[in-house]
């Protein structure tokens, strides 16, 4: 892999949660940037904007799906429906068990679906898996 930085954009308007995402994914000391946004228009703008390809960077997208302004679903249409960030992994990390939101979220084409645990421990643990399979494990495409 030419670029082993992966730069996490966590999606959660709930600061709690968000807090609590941010501190589990950084206690590896992978080197990681973590950038997170609490807004699902300030998202989609932030995800939309040429910067955000450039470079060969690599993202991991941690979107809820439960968002002011524009909902995590709009914003997974959006960014699999533009060439150039067509493969940038969209995990949803929500609330939501409804079979609704997780049959939508595969038909626009998410790479995981996980519903937020809700106890502290299992949320701690849900993350640190999440970290390894995607930062360590996961066989990423080229960088364009």
């Amino acid at each position: 892999m030419e670029n082993h930085v992966i730069n996490i954009v966590l999606i959660e308007d709930n600061p709690y949660e968000a807090e609590l995402a941010m501190r589990s994914l950084q206690s590896s000391n992978l080197g990681n940037s973590i950038i997170h946004i609490d807004d699902g228009a300030d998202a989609l703008e932030y995800l939309m904007h040429d910067d955000f390809i450039a470079h060969g960077k690599r993202h991991l997208i941690l979107l809820d799906l439960n968002l002011p302004r524009i909902d995590g679903l709009e914003i997974l249409k959006q960014m699999k429906r533009d060439e150039k960030r067509a493969m940038t992994p969209i995990i949803v990390l929500t609330s939501s068990k409804e079979e609704r939101d997780i049959i939508e979220s595969y038909k626009l084409g998410v790479n995981s679906y996980i519903v937020k645990p809700v106890n502290f421990e299992s949320f701690v643990s849900a993350m640190s898996d999440l970290k390894v399979y995607w930062l360590l494990l996961n066989q990423w495409p080229p960088a364009r």
